[in-house]
């Protein structure tokens, strides 16, 4: 059967990106990445209007009638719970993928949409905002999950000329999810006060698409062969996705990563963060994702409004001037998406956190000066759309892609454990810091995140090689030296030899003698 799925297949191995490939990674991003881009900016529209269902069904229930304080803090719970359930879904991240493949996660995860949605949906008809928050909760855990396996997905099926445009995909549907929740809350359409609990649960639609789609689709090549052992899954997922050319050199080089990963397990947690031979990537991945969340991009978005306001903008103007920066989002996500494969991940990195460095001074500087010079509130408004387009390129998709990137598929599903957490962790403490931060240093609170931006864009120059088309193996090489490890050790069982067939290895291995 592998004989005949391979034959003819004796030219140089081709790596275009064909129609299968551009359907999964849209299909993926579109049914989970969008959902967490949108399940971040829904709430922002409604805000009154369910702070206003929370005070009447207090009254109706309880007999209560809560003041400003207590309904601020039921509306930033239900806020803020989004991110608990996230960082609950990273946690769980390791073992789905393990058990179930990266495709097979994101379609079982797609249950726990459909009950958050539900949950939100009927919220209001049954009186019980409990309801909100316990579906805002789930919405979150499945956010948590895909945020971490649609990248993974993407990066393992991906030629590695291609791994960086598919990698990005997923960012450029987080910032369209951002910017369909703002049009659909516009006052025209959504933003009204009987309409909210449908706003929240319109997150089922697009689920509902992948969950159709989506499993006609084969799992990971990579997951296939690596840790289920299946040589002819692994070609026909091959074949479906390249559709033409010689793929024997992808599968060659899949078992040369397996062979050094034959005598060992996919590690826990612990396991990865005691383990000296990626003492450097894991360190990476922590600065990009923690650094990621602390530059200031959710504070800015949180106070958009506020600065929009100070500039001069009339308040019934604002929500679409908020729209207009969501426009922004989608086109230099996009912009990064398109040009990673041409100036790699470096530059984008850097670039971007330098930009957005500036902009954060930029910020201070024109938050100080308004007083006296009434042309500063313009460029507060020309920094806050600087740090958000400087995130979009970027910052905002790069810190996923890498993770991939950096470990070996036995170290992949840890790692993106741990970067999901530090990634959930870092947004939930900015969200809930800042406001207090803002108290007590005024404007010079945006100089911090300008030292984060500035910090993990040095970190990126000295420490971060180059992963544009490079395998999975050749990047663990380059890291080799600054962990000090030996070729030996990076290739643990490299006397094993391979039995061939036709030019192809398969899965049965023997000694050296």
């Amino acid at each position: 059967m592998a004989e005949e799925l391979l034959q003819g297949n004796n030219e140089k191995l081709t790596s275009h990106l064909t129609k299968p490939l551009l359907a999964v990674a849209f299909l993926a991003s579109f049914g989970s990445s969008m959902l967490y881009g949108y399940n971040l900016a829904v709430v922002n529209s409604p805000a009154q209007y369910i702070k206003d269902f929370y005070n009447e069904t207090l009254s109706e229930s309880h007999g209560l009638t809560p003041d400003g304080h207590l309904l601020t803090v039921l509306y930033s719970l239900t806020v803020s719970i989004f991110a608990i359930g996230g960082m609950t879904g990273a946690l769980l991240v390791g073992r789905l993928v393990t058990k179930y493949g990266r495709k097979g996660t994101l379609v079982r995860s797609t249950a726990l949409v459909f009950m958050g949605g539900a949950l939100m949906g009927f919220s209001r008809w049954c009186r019980i905002p409990e309801m909100v928050i316990i579906g805002r909760f789930i919405t979150g855990v499945h956010s948590g999950i895909s945020l971490s396996v649609v990248p993974m997905y993407l990066g393992e099926i991906a030629p590695k000329n291609l791994r960086g445009f598919l990698g990005l995909i997923p960012s450029i549907h987080i910032c369209l999810g951002v910017f369909i929740a703002q049009v659909l809350g516009l006052s025209e359409i959504l933003g009204k006060e009987e309409h909210w609990p449908l706003l929240l649960s319109l997150v089922a639609v697009p689920t509902m698409v992948q969950l159709i789609l989506l499993p006609w689709f084969p799992e990971s090549p990579r997951y296939l062969l690596i840790e289920r052992g299946d040589v002819h899954a692994t070609i026909a997922a091959l074949k479906w996705f390249r559709t033409k050319g010689n793929i024997q050199a992808e599968v060659e080089e899949m078992q040369e990563e397996q062979r050094s990963l034959s005598s060992m397990q996919t590690l826990s947690v612990c396991s990865l963060l005691m383990d000296s031979s990626v003492r450097w990537q894991v360190l990476t991945v922590a600065v990009v994702n923690i650094g990621m969340q602390l530059s200031g991009i959710d504070a800015i978005w949180f106070y958009t409004n506020d600065i929009f306001r100070n500039a001069g903008i009339p308040d019934p103007y604002i929500q679409y001037t908020t729209v207009g920066t969501g426009a922004i989002e989608v086109i230099s996500g996009m912009l990064g998406c398109f040009t990673i494969e041409r100036l790699g991940r470096r530059p984008l990195m850097i670039g971007g956190f330098l930009f957005m460095g500036l902009c954060c001074a930029g910020i201070t500087v024109s938050v100080l000066f308004q007083p006296q010079l009434s042309y500063m509130r313009y460029i507060s408004v020309g920094c806050v759309i600087g740090i958000i387009a400087g995130f979009c390129i970027g910052p905002a998709g790069v810190p996923f892609l890498i993770t991939a990137e950096l470990f070996k598929q036995s170290h992949r599903p840890a790692a993106y454990t741990v970067a999901g957490c530090l990634n959930w962790m870092s947004n939930f403490t900015i969200g809930f810091v800042f406001p207090f931060l803002e108290i007590a240093t005024g404007p010079f609170c945006y100089l911090i995140f300008c030292a984060v931006c500035m910090g993990v864009a040095v970190y990126t120059f000295f420490i971060i090689p180059e992963t544009k088309n490079k395998t999975f193996l050749e990047i663990s090489q380059m890291f080799a030296t600054k962990n000090e490890i030996c070729e030996e050790e990076l290739y643990p069982n490299s006397e094993l030899k391979m039995a061939l067939m036709n030019g192809y290895g398969t899965l049965d291995f023997h000694d050296k003698k």
